[in-house]
């Protein structure tokens, strides 16, 4: 079941878009390749065993026929001894003097070696010197290698009879005698050992004479281990018989491994080689070939140098062959394991796998032949793995540069804050997060596989609209701090300073000016990656383009509106509660107001980009059209016939007409192109509300219907709100209203300035 749903999980991996169905033709013929490669294996793998387990069969069989013989050969033997005790007369007599003359013999010659032993031992001392002054060639290894058998087998020897003696007195002596063999022995050892591990070194030297010196070493150690190791089987397995045959006995009594040893010199050179490729590999995963030569110029020079000098039956070639696989297997998964593996590392295994068997292929290797896979056959999940590395490091830099900007944010901190070349506010981390974008783009695309890069740029898409909403949210969060009357103004500047610059980031993610050859982050993003991914795909991204272009839209225009609105609720609090009240007659509470806005403009004109101009004007007006209108519900707002409400209407429209016209003509603002007429347009609305409020009650259903055709989205709370204010309101004038509002149908369309008035 587990591997039903893990199948499932990589079909839905694969196949993540509709336009992947068409991937699948490809998929099946790459997966009916590698099922006929693990077919191949299999069947190589079985064919192999089959003849290995008939062998071992056959050997059994042989083996225990030859037992058998022997059995039967030695109780013929047995029973030709006891009868021919029987039949040489005094029989027990000479055997006990052939015993007594052999014992004395072997006592003189254990006599004779035990007391040349010394002298025997500084002669080969005196060789190790020689060959440590020419460790290269180690002319005397042969002869110290006889030498150092012949001790040891003495030693051996003489200890065994020791502990088969009566008297184990003397053992202690023995041991101390011999002591010095050790020491002998470990030299040679370290000589061998070396030899073992310049192996490479000596046949690209052509150093032939050495290499045959070791191999005979080798092979003679091999047959001695292998007489150890028949003894102790049938020691273990006939007790009683061995017993009974001394001379069995004789020789080498402990298994030396100098055959165990030449291998894992051969396995210690190679990781000694890979170890040290490893800083070399970090820094440039993409030149692992140039990084790993070594590894097939020795397996050449084995199989061109070193296999006529070894006996046949070691396969030297194909041994190298198969350390050397076994350590380059376990090199790279350990590697494609470890939990931190970054991209390119990951990219250049993968790469590196293919080069791996085409290389070997010169040697003659065919991949069923070379066993495990050097990567475990994990190509396909390694290319997911890999993309999901580039989306996990995509995610962890958004979220640390958002981490950072957020602490910068919150704490108003201005050395966050910086300017482009235009004099323009700008956040420090937008170049840096496109930056990494581009960089992952790249790093995606090395692989060569589009849906990699498809998943990699999908991935993007999500963070980036997510960076979107997070500084929206940020925005909000921060800025409904100062929106309270208690509200301490502390860094109120330093907020504003921020908008602005947020909302120019939104602006230079889309901005493209061909004239001047600039583009945008957005279309520079788009050209990095569309030579890296399917036609098909092509039409997806698009659509997503349009998406995140219009959340850098939203949020830049959301930044301003925002602006405007702190403005409105810090700046303008008492001012627009004094409107259409009776100290508003007495005020000049729009000029006020327009005069704050001309310090603002005048302050971030030139920090503010160009675009963003409009929307800061528009914003501005609607802003004050909006707090103009929803005045009426001030407390304290009435309109008496007595009173000039209709002058002083009329000179506040006009201040307010004349601070807008006269942005066109200002220096500081030469790139606006939001037209006053637009903005007055919008300021008609206001004549309505004249309008109501000084018509005959008789006549206010008639405004009021004009007034509803003209702006659909008029509410009837704010009607309402607006006939109170009159000093001659009644029931009657308001239920006239509302009949009409009845009997009055308009069509809905775009929303006006009173769809924000409520």
């Amino acid at each position: 079941m587990a591997d039903t749903d893990g199948t499932t999980v990589q079909l839905a991996d694969l196949l993540r878009h509709p336009e992947d169905l068409d991937k699948i033709p490809f998929l099946k013929s790459e997966f009916l390749r590698k099922k006929a490669a693990v077919d191949g294996q299999l069947r190589i793998g079985l064919k192999e065993q089959l003849e290995i387990t008939q062998n071992g069969m056959g050997s059994i069989s042989n083996g225990q026929r030859v037992v058998n013989q022997i059995k039967e050969e030695m109780m013929k033997i047995d029973k030709l001894c006891a009868e021919a005790q029987n039949m040489i007369r005094d029989f027990p007599n000479i055997n006990l003097v052939s015993q007594v003359h052999r014992n004395f013999s072997q006592v003189e010659s254990m006599k004779s070696n035990i007391e040349s032993f010394d002298a025997r031992l500084k002669d080969l001392e005196h060789l190790l010197r020689d060959d440590d002054q020419d460790i290269e060639n180690q002319p005397n290894l042969l002869n110290i290698h006889y030498g150092l058998t012949q001790l040891r087998d003495i030693r051996d020897e003489a200890m065994d009879q020791i502990k088969r003696a009566s008297d184990s007195s003397l053992e202690n002596t023995l041991v101390d005698h011999f002591i010095r063999l050790d020491d002998v022995v470990d030299w040679f050892d370290d000589h061998f050992g070396t030899a073992c591990m310049n192996l490479i070194p000596l046949v690209q030297a052509d150093n032939k004479g050495m290499i045959v010196r070791l191999a005979l070493i080798i092979e003679e150690e091999e047959k001695s281990d292998k007489k150890v190791k028949a003894l102790q089987d049938a020691q273990r397995e006939y007790k009683d018989l061995a017993s009974r045959l001394k001379s069995i006995a004789g020789g080498p009594k402990q298994l030396r491994g100098y055959k165990e040893k030449f291998l894992e010199a051969i396995k210690l050179y190679a990781q000694q080689q890979l170890d040290s490729i490893e800083d070399d590999f970090q820094e440039a995963p993409d030149k692992l070939a140039k990084h790993l030569k070594w590894f097939f110029n020795d397996l050449f020079a084995v199989k061109k140098g070193m296999v006529s000098l070894m006996p046949k039956k070691w396969r030297i070639f194909k041994t190298y062959s198969n350390i050397y696989h076994q350590l380059m297997h376990d090199w790279l998964i350990k590697h494609l394991d470890d939990p931190d593996i970054l991209p390119p590392q990951m990219l250049g295994i993968i790469e590196w796998s293919e080069q791996y068997y085409k290389k070997m292929a010169k040697l003659d290797w065919s991949p069923a032949e070379l066993q495990p896979h050097v990567i475990d056959d994990r190509e396909s999940e390694l290319i997911r793995d890999y993309r999901q590395l580039i989306v996990k490091s995509v995610d962890e830099w958004m979220a640390r540069m958002f981490a950072t900007d957020k602490a910068a944010f919150i704490s108003r901190n201005p050395d966050s804050l910086d300017t482009n070349e235009n004099g323009y506010f700008r956040t420090k981390t937008l170049g840096d997060m496109w930056r990494m974008l581009r960089e992952q783009t790249l790093f995606a695309g090395n692989s060569g596989r589009a849906d990699v890069v498809e998943g990699v740029i999908d991935a993007m898409f999500i963070a980036l609209k997510s960076r979107q909403s997070q500084w929206e949210k940020m925005v909000d969060e921060e800025t409904a701090k100062y929106k309270s009357p208690s509200a301490d103004p502390e860094g109120l500047q330093l907020l504003q300073d921020w908008l602005v610059a947020i909302a120019n980031d939104q602006i230079s993610c889309i901005d493209d000016n061909e004239e001047a050859g600039q583009l945008s982050y957005l279309t520079r993003f788009q050209r990095d990656f569309e030579s890296l991914v399917s036609p098909k795909y092509i039409k997806h991204a698009n659509a997503e383009l349009e998406v995140l272009r219009d959340g850098f839209v939203d949020l830049g225009t959301h930044s301003i509106t925002v602006f405007v609105s702190l403005i409105f609720k810090v700046d303008f609090r008492s001012t627009i509660a004094e409107f259409f009240t009776p100290k508003w007659y007495s005020e000049y509470g729009m000029k006020r107001i327009t005069t704050t806005f001309d310090d603002y403009i005048s302050d971030y004109s030139k920090v503010l980009h160009h675009s963003l101009l409009d929307i800061l004007v528009e914003e501005l007006s609607d802003e004050l059209l909006v707090a103009y209108l929803s005045s009426i519900r001030n407390k304290g707002a009435k309109f008496r016939r007595s009173d000039p409400f209709t002058e002083k209407f009329k000179d506040d429209l006009l201040t307010a007409f004349e601070f807008f016209q006269s942005l066109n003509q200002r220096e500081d603002m030469a790139l606006l192109s939001v037209e006053f007429l637009t903005i007055k347009q919008k300021w008609r609305v206001v004549d309505y509300l004249v309008r109501m409020l000084e018509s005959d009650k008789h006549a206010v259903a008639t405004v009021y219907e004009a007034f509803k055709r003209e702006y659909w989205d008029l509410q009837m709370t704010w009607v309402e709100s607006a006939l109170r204010t009159r000093e001659d309101f009644d029931r009657a004038t308001l239920n006239a209203v509302k009949t009409k509002a009845g009997e009055t149908y308009v069509e809905r369309g775009p929303e006006t300035i009173m769809g924000k008035v409520k």
